[in-house]
């Protein structure tokens, strides 16, 4: 085919797709007023995670299946806002990798509310000021985030997904090229994440630190002799070029975001229990309460001890593992967890992200 009869064949493919977009649409609507009659979420994120599952095994190419995920993303994005706008707080300002992770994990058909602490995050979703709310956890670098551990012992909000954001440092910059660049605005985080780059190529310039790295990039866009380290979504928002990508020491640093909401997602075959407990103050009863676990071959993906702030030296702990609080093997476990712990709380069971 000749080039002309190419993007012929390209606008009546378009065509087609339009007309089925808007199929899909009214589908949604519909859907959407079936849910209304009997209050039902309007995210699923279980559905969500079907539907991704079957275009993937759908998908033959050339389109990859990150790509396939982030086209229906948005097509899931637009059709839930007919049903019904989503809105969503996050840890802000607008431009952060928390800001990117809700984008990432709603669409860009939501409604994205900035806040400024973790527990307004929580505070927000309590108060049904919004729909859901999304925080960090833990780090691949850094580790856990206490103030999101913390905050649940004072909350009953659910986590009902999760999303792993990847942490992608970029060179900001208006100045013409490295050699003009005198002063660097950062936050200390990926100050830290890029240090090796930095002394490779600006081992010389001036390092201001700034409260975040969307503050960074509003800063260097003012200052032509300046740099900024933050994400592609700060540099769209404050107009300022990246002008080196990837400049993160370990490329596969990554931060899981969770959605705090009152979900009970339905089991998936693939899924993830988060809860938090507390033991008794004597010898080997930690040990006697995580073999509930191993007992019946349950995976456990992460622990973390806090204090409880109540009482000097009292400690809770979260844990995550592997399956479904509807999975036998979940429900035995966490009912011979209790017999061995003071308390057990099961923070929500949702679809296990990919990583």
């Amino acid at each position: 085919m000749s080039l002309p009869d190419l993007r012929k064949e390209i606008d009546r493919t378009d065509e087609q797709i339009i007309e089925l977009l808007n199929r899909r649409a009214d589908l949604c609507v519909q859907v959407g007023h079936a849910k209304s009659k009997t209050r039902s979420h309007y995210f699923t994120p279980e559905r969500e995670h079907a539907v991704f599952q079957r275009l993937l095994a759908l998908n033959t190419g050339p389109l990859e299946s990150n790509h396939v995920h982030a086209i229906y993303r948005e097509i899931i994005s637009a059709c839930r806002a007919l049903e019904k706008p989503l809105s969503v707080a996050f840890l802000g300002p607008e431009g952060t990798f928390s800001h990117m992770a809700a984008v990432a994990r709603f669409g860009n058909s939501s409604i994205f509310h900035p806040v400024e602490s973790i527990r307004d995050v929580f505070f927000e979703v309590e108060r049904s000021n919004v729909d859901y709310g999304l925080v960090p956890v833990e780090n691949s670098w850094a580790g856990v985030v206490p103030d999101t551990l913390d905050t649940f012992m004072n909350s009953n909000l659910r986590v009902v997904s999760e999303i792993y954001q990847p942490i992608t440092n970029n060179l900001l910059s208006k100045a013409p090229g490295l050699q003009e660049i005198k002063r660097l605005y950062t936050h200390f985080q990926p100050l830290g994440q890029c240090r090796q780059w930095l002394r490779n190529h600006l081992a010389s310039v001036e390092v201001i630190e700034t409260s975040s790295t969307s503050r960074a990039a509003e800063m260097a866009a003012q200052d032509p002799e300046s740099a900024a380290i933050g994400t592609s979504l700060a540099a769209e928002r404050y107009d300022i070029s990246i002008m080196c990508e990837h400049i993160e020491d370990n490329p596969n640093n990554r931060t899981r975001f969770l959605v705090l909401g009152y979900n009970e997602p339905d089991r998936t075959g693939k899924d993830k229990t988060s809860l938090v407990f507390a033991v008794h103050n004597r010898a080997g009863e930690l040990v006697h309460a995580l073999n509930a676990f191993e007992k019946y071959d349950v995976n456990m993906t992460m622990i973390e001890s806090r204090p409880t702030k109540a009482e000097a030296w009292q400690y809770v702990f979260y844990i995550d593992v592997q399956g479904h609080t509807r999975d036998q093997s979940v429900t035995k476990s966490i009912d011979l967890l209790k017999e061995h712990a003071i308390f057990v709380r099961v923070l929500g069971s949702y679809p296990e992200a990919a990583w």
